[in-house]
């Protein structure tokens, strides 16, 4: 399929392709998760939600796997690294490990896994059949099954969706592009909740992108691609 992007349209094979959702998860995207305890305005994060969910279900029509990335450390925080480390101080400023309560009252932790606040945003959820990996470090190839999964996928095109767009996605789409997959980012499917108007860093990790590691689309874009295969077979027949 032909698929308009920037900076010029792509031709991607959907028997090659996997959907990447990256970190879209309560921490980020919904109200009592970290970044909403820290005071961070996740609206933009939550208007990414529905473009997201148009290009998943599309992906699902046309058989492409989805891969959700989820951000979390393990119970004991022996996977952030030692005290000195960037990742560890950092988060730690974050409070991750923190106990907190889930909207429901529940126990749960500050990127913790398998608790409320590293469950991907319920509009979102994985179904039957979805692949999720775990990361600890902003890049979702980093120490993880990623690349071995999309091996086995014979993937090697990559629609790209996921927060935040200039930390966790960009370090993803940057290591995809070093692998040598060619990763297209859904604008409209990715936030950033950081940075400074009339440029924000959303729209920077969009210029870097398009113009060093990959192409930039969106989600009607993607779906009016999938949606042209039928006519094309029929073409071709």
């Amino acid at each position: 399929m032909l698929l308009e992007a920037r900076p010029e349209p792509i031709r991607v094979d959907p028997e090659r392709t996997a959907l990447l959702v990256i970190d879209m998860q309560n921490d980020f995207g919904a109200r009592g998760g970290m970044f909403d305890r820290a005071g961070i305005d996740i609206s933009e994060i939550q208007n990414v939600v529905a473009p997201t969910a148009k290009a998943m279900a599309a992906a699902r029509k046309a058989r492409i796997p989805i891969i959700y990335l989820k951000m979390g450390f393990r119970a004991d925080l022996s996977d952030a690294g030692p005290r000195e480390s960037p990742t560890r101080i950092k988060h730690q400023r974050m409070h991750f490990g923190d106990a907190v309560s889930a909207p429901d009252g529940s126990p749960s932790r500050i990127l913790v896994r398998d608790t409320w606040n590293t469950d991907i945003l319920e509009t979102l959820a994985p179904q039957p059949g979805d692949v999720i990996v775990w990361k600890n470090r902003y890049s979702g190839f980093y120490n993880t099954e990623l690349d071995s999964v999309l091996k086995s996928l014979n993937a090697r095109y990559l629609i790209v969706t996921g927060c935040t767009t200039s930390v966790c996605v960009e370090s993803t789409v940057r290591d995809a592009a070093f692998r040598d997959y060619a990763p297209i980012l859904l604008e409209d499917c990715s936030a950033e909740p950081v940075g400074y108007r009339p440029r924000s860093n959303h729209e920077a990790s969009l210029l870097i992108i398009e113009r060093l590691f990959g192409w930039v689309s969106n989600s009607d874009h993607f779906v009016q691609a999938l949606e042209a295969q039928p006519a094309a077979v029929a073409v071709r027949a």
